[in-house]
């Protein structure tokens, strides 16, 4: 069946058909269309699933994470302070091994307050033990809302997963999208039970420990990376079984025109299909150019990014992002396993770009690719750059001095 829809309406119908049985939801921007969608659903008959409006994300996060630990297929969605809000339990609920499914439609944090989106949210919750699968278009969303449940129920991981796309350009967007077969889903999404099945009183037990010493605790934490790590390879697997029912592959690290791209953009989220329209511009006037993009930012699939990116000339590193004080995180994430690599790209160059929503336009692609190429060629790495001007700065403003001392300095 192929629909017109949002990308909020793509991941209200992940839930649908991986039929969640239990909601807690608290609205926030751009998010609510979801839990909106799936209340009119409940509503109409058309769906059973209990969905309950709770106090706060903290509340909800923690209704989700107990919910998952006897059993029940749990679905919840969150956005940008919501996000952080939760993140006492975002953290906590890992631990519990409770496999669920949370969507985060990105959005800018304050302050100053923005509704549009970046990065810096879902990014807040990389260390947390949250798998994480980062989409660019309304199809993904629906698919990796499958995958994403496989993933969390698989034996090997047991652990929470975050879907997350990119408010307003993707969250408010429609698109064609193909929506699996409801009997083929149900094949992919076998039910499993917990290991432990249920809860008792004449059988008390727990999946929590409130404190323990540092050798316990050190364990604890070592098994669940582990787990995470486990991601991996449980996604190449179960991306096979997807692509024999549905026709659709995905693999941990998409790489687009980039195996014998000189140049290459490095980024995650819904501007990277503005980037495949820069690599094939680029392409028509005889620039090598391509894409490789992480769609499992957590576990890090290492070596897939540095096999795709092995003997490059350079790499341009987009953060829609910005680690206040250090820079651009993907760029530093790039660059801790890039370092011992012999093969390594030639230059990688960083570029901040997309904060609180700006656009990212087909001459700020056409403009990485030549500094790249640059530094690429002299052996020099230029500092991380700001995808902003002084000129545009000086058109919010009416600031027409700062417009002339760029131009008396480029002149110079």
């Amino acid at each position: 069946m192929r629909k017109l829809l949002t990308g909020n309406g793509a991941a209200a119908w992940g839930m649908r058909l991986a039929k969640a049985d239990y909601l807690p939801a608290f609205p926030i921007t751009p998010q609510t269309e979801i839990i909106e969608t799936i209340s009119q659903w409940i509503e109409e008959g058309e769906i059973e699933a209990t969905m309950v409006t709770m106090d706060s994300e903290h509340s909800m996060i923690t209704a989700a994470g107990t919910a998952a630990a006897t059993g029940v297929r749990v679905f919840t969605a969150t956005s940008s302070q919501g996000l952080l809000y939760a993140m006492e339990m975002i953290y906590t609920v890992p631990g519990w091994r409770a496999p669920f499914v949370l969507v985060n439609v990105s959005r800018a944090l304050s302050s100053p307050v923005t509704l549009e989106p970046d990065h810096n949210d879902i990014l807040a919750a990389r260390d947390s033990g949250f798998l994480q699968i980062h989409c660019s278009t309304c199809q993904e969303v629906v698919d990796a809302m499958l995958l994403a449940y496989r993933l969390a129920e698989d034996d090997r991981i047991r652990l929470p997963v975050i879907v997350n796309l990119d408010g307003y350009y993707l969250s408010f967007t429609r698109e064609p999208v193909t929506l699996p077969e409801q009997e083929k889903t149900d094949q992919f999404l076998k039910r499993t039970g917990p290991e432990v099945k249920g809860f008792c009183a004449s059988n008390p037990c727990s999946q929590g420990v409130a404190v323990l010493g540092g050798s316990q605790y050190s364990f604890f934490r070592y098994e669940t990376h582990l787990a995470s790590c486990n991601g991996i390879k449980v996604f190449s697997e179960i991306a096979a079984e997807f692509e024999s029912l549905f026709g659709r592959r995905y693999q941990a690290v998409e790489s687009y025109r980039a195996y014998d791209a000189d140049i290459v953009f490095f980024m995650i989220g819904s501007f990277a299909t503005k980037a495949k329209d820069a690599v094939n511009q680029l392409r028509s006037r005889g620039i090598k150019a391509g894409l490789v993009r992480p769609l499992l930012l957590r576990p890090f699939p290492e070596e897939a990014i540095i096999k795709a990116l092995q003997n490059k000339k350079g790499v341009a590193v987009i953060d829609q992002n910005i680690s206040l004080g250090k820079g651009g995180i993907l760029y530093s994430e790039l660059a801790s396993i890039l370092y011992n690599v012999k093969k390594r790209p030639e230059v990688l160059v960083s570029f901040i770009g997309g904060l609180g929503g700006r656009d990212l336009t087909p001459e700020d692609f056409f403009e990485m690719a030549k500094v790249t190429t640059e530094a690429a060629d002299s052996g020099v790495t230029p500092p991380p750059r700001l995808l902003y001007t002084r000129e545009e700065l000086a058109a919010m403003h009416g600031l027409q001095e700062i417009a002339l001392y760029s131009d008396t300095q480029t002149r110079e």
